[in-house]
């Protein structure tokens, strides 16, 4: 059987009764979170660490999508852009901290090439695919390497800011194109405490810079301003530095009445390494964090609490009576996720006892009858998907068996009972140990999935 530490199973008794305040993707070590709303919806796009990192080396080739209409239950989308977009790059590394806004009905992803200036790609759809209109970088200054972070502000006068760096911030007018410049850049008066990360945008009349502040540790710095171009003033912490984190990077957006910051931390990290009983070592492999922000009569931002500290609470039900991919969850632990051009995206690395779980799912009063799952390269005859409502160990609304399979994605269906009124959903796997000690990026596993529907 797997060598799982006791402190470890006490561990994730705890994780399986509340996910308050941890990261809130788990298949992927992911980074510098980017939220967008469009159509009716939060995008979020983050950098991604690879899961061989090691030590204080990042390792980051390509940049991942998110959403979520509730702001509990994320779906991840895979890869929407790649370093190889820019033919013109020298370096096979660094996809680091990158922003993605609509105008002129395309949508334009600024990506920072460390070395080589800041990229822009476009797409005619927030999915992607976003490709390079330039061929070239949109701004280098080639006598230092402080092109990194971009942030994009569009004023309500239709005039588009970029504002960027580390240690140093630069900004720079934006045509209506969204692909070439007007104008010099400016070297900006930095606030207080700025790092790195800046991220820029209007509210109620106020100019808002937040940004990661002096490393190290980072905490969550903010500035206001009258102009897009500052003078920027230092006015306190989003969220204060702090010894349980190292590094951190803010985006914020407000959606359906809250207001909400994203950042990063190692705390899933920390996880992985408690989970399998040995010693921490620090690696850059970071996963995006959120909490509900407050804006107070004057504008300031009240400090927010570390996010382990912190809960989001759903903002509506989630529907189950629609095609859901399997990458959308509030919490999946101990498992990754793989995508190829003829299946898409789906969940592997699935062991025994691992479970996905969802929030706040309505199945309304007369209930769910059936479940239909899509799975492919199933291991064994042993193996079996749960349907639990409330906790991985909570009431047992149906089970599916799945016969053996080959690669081929295919449809299962069981029936279910008892699945009725607003749950917290949980899907716990079942199948033979394979005897192999605890790893959070393994590929292989009971099964791979694909997407699922009750009806």
């Amino acid at each position: 059987m797997r060598k799982v530490f006791v402190s470890a199973l006490l561990i994730l008794s705890v994780i399986a009764e509340s996910f308050a305040g941890k990261p809130v993707f788990q298949l992927k070590y992911t980074a510098d979170p980017s939220p967008v709303i469009f159509n009716d919806t939060i995008f979020i796009y983050t950098s991604h660490d690879e899961d061989d990192a090691r030590g204080y080396d990042f390792k980051m080739l390509n940049w991942i999508l998110y959403t979520t209409t509730d702001m509990v239950n994320f779906t991840e989308h895979g890869v929407v852009a790649e370093l190889k977009e820019f033919a013109w790059r020298s370096r096979d590394n660094g996809a680091w901290a990158q922003q993605v806004v609509t105008r002129n009905g395309k949508y334009y992803m600024y990506c920072p090439l460390h070395g080589h200036g800041i990229g822009v790609l476009v797409s005619d759809s927030p999915y992607g695919p976003f490709k390079d209109p330039l061929g070239e970088p949109l701004v280098w200054q080639k006598e230092h390497w402080e092109d990194i972070d971009p942030t994009i502000l569009i004023d309500t006068d239709g005039q588009a800011y970029m504002t960027w760096g580390n240690p140093n911030v630069y900004c720079v007018k934006l045509n209506k194109d969204m692909i070439s410049t007007s104008g010099p850049i400016v070297k900006l008066d930095a606030p207080a405490h700025y790092q790195e990360g800046p991220w820029t945008y209007k509210r109620n009349g106020h100019y808002y810079m937040a940004f990661a502040s002096t490393c190290c540790p980072e905490g969550l710095g903010y500035a206001m301003a009258n102009s897009p171009m500052g003078p920027w003033e230092f006015k306190g912490y989003i969220m204060e530095p702090t010894q349980r984190d190292r590094g951190n990077h803010p985006g914020i957006v407000e959606y359906k009445g809250n207001a909400y910051v994203f950042g990063q931390s190692y705390d899933l990290l920390k996880e992985d390494y408690e989970t399998a009983g040995t010693e921490f070592r620090h690696c850059e492999r970071r996963s995006v964090a959120a909490a509900e922000m407050l804006y107070l009569g004057d504008g300031t931002i009240e400090t927010v609490p570390y996010w382990l500290d912190t809960e989001i609470k759903p903002i509506k039900s989630f529907d189950p009576f629609q095609r859901v991919k399997a990458t959308t969850m509030a919490w999946g632990y101990r498992m990754v996720s793989r995508q190829n051009e003829k299946d898409g995206i789906y969940v592997t690395g699935i062991d025994n006892g691992d479970y996905i779980s969802l929030r706040q799912v309505d199945f309304g009063k007369k209930g769910a009858k059936t479940f239909t799952a899509s799975l492919a390269n199933i291991e064994n005859a042993d193996c079996s998907i749960e349907i639990r409502l409330d906790s991985k160990d909570g009431a047992l609304v149906g089970t599916l068996s799945p016969d053996i399979t080959g690669a081929e994605f295919t449809e299962y269906t069981c029936k279910v009972k008892g699945a009725k009124g607003v749950h917290d959903l949980y899907f716990v796997f079942r199948g033979q140990e394979d005897g192999q000690a605890f790893n959070p990026t393994k590929t292989t596993g009971l099964m791979q999935f694909k997407y699922w529907e009750f009806k």
